[in-house]
């Protein structure tokens, strides 16, 4: 009788080692995103994806406007997965050939930057957190905030062309319609107006303003700033293949600042959303403190930056670490 309770107590401990173990291994696999996952199986991997990002901004500095975009069209479709960079196959359209992603371009370069990753570590680091940590670096190189970002991300197997325009806001939606879709990824109103401050740098492309500007001149925009948007934007329906644009801020059209804020008080804003930021009562208060504070601004840009990378992220198990960035590994 002994033997025998004596053989059932040290299976029940058996068990509980065996179950322990079981958690244990699980966590170890999928521990979801942290601080510098890849200190142990790639060491090397944010210095080199920051090096890469700086030597390409100094050969195209229009890079950096190109990772600062990626970020906002991957991480808001659902998830931080890298489908953004997925080519189109037979049976399906990628995201980047979608109208809303009209004038992203680059994705050549972070390539490069994976290339440079695999001759370090072949097959670890993902393509979704190249993407996340070339747009933090990207952030650094326009002269904005240095913000920590966790990592540990997994690449999707497909694109989200079907489903990019439930989720990405347009640039002519009612700024509720804004406000609405970043609070579904956890984004508060202070964290959007801080978001749409990427306008600060880069520009618009003539095709997303012209009805603002034929065949009447939009009342709301400021009449000294009206002359200079329609030299550069001559043409009321613009030739797709001419490269049309206004750069979003005059004075300061490389630097991630909070300008772009005064502008929109000062009725500058190309598009209708900037103007509705400004003018919306739910926004306004934030604008008009980010206007006078960069450092409010940068504190809450890198709130939202943080919270968009985190937007239901694959980890664990979950995706693949794909070879090529515009391929999953089945079309490798």
């Amino acid at each position: 009788m002994r033997k025998i309770m004596g053989a059932k107590v040290l299976f029940f401990f058996a068990l509980l080692s065996f179950s322990a173990v079981s958690a244990f291994a699980q966590d170890e696999e999928d521990q979801g995103l942290v601080m510098n996952f890849y200190k142990d199986s790639c060491p090397q991997a944010e210095d080199i994806i920051k090096e890469q990002v700086k030597l390409l901004y100094k050969r195209h500095k229009n890079t950096a406007f190109s990772w600062l975009r990626n970020i906002f069209h991957d991480c808001a479709v659902q998830s931080c997965d890298a489908s953004l960079l997925l080519d189109s196959t037979r049976r399906s359209l990628s995201e980047k050939e979608t109208d809303r992603s009209f004038g992203l371009r680059n994705f050549r370069y972070i390539e490069t930057i994976k290339e440079a990753v695999e001759r370090e570590c072949p097959g670890v680091v993902s393509c979704a957190d190249i993407l996340v940590l070339s747009a933090r670096e990207g952030i650094v190189s326009l002269g904005g905030p240095y913000i920590p970002l966790k990592t540990g991300r997994r690449d999707g197997r497909r694109s989200r062309a079907d489903v990019v325009e439930e989720y990405l806001p347009d640039h002519n939606e009612t700024i509720s319609g804004v406000l609405d879709r970043f609070a579904a990824m956890g984004i508060d109103t202070p964290g959007v107006v801080a978001l749409l401050g990427a306008h600060s740098v880069g520009r618009t492309h003539c095709v997303k303003l012209v009805h603002r500007l034929y065949p009447e001149v939009d009342p709301a925009l400021n009449p000294d700033h009206v002359p200079h948007v329609l030299h550069k934007c001559p043409d009321q329906i613009p030739d797709p293949k001419a490269v049309q644009y206004v750069r979003n801020d005059r004075g300061t059209p490389m630097v991630l600042d909070n300008n772009y804020y005064r502008n929109i008080l000062d009725n500058k804003g190309l598009l209708i959303v900037d103007h509705q930021l400004a003018y919306d009562k739910r926004t306004r208060p934030y604008v008009k403190k980010m206007a006078k504070s960069q450092d409010y601004f940068f504190k809450e840009f890198s709130r939202a930056i943080t919270l968009l990378s985190e937007n239901n992220p694959l980890t664990g198990s979950k995706g693949e670490i794909r070879k090529q960035c515009n391929l999953a590994n089945k079309l490798h």
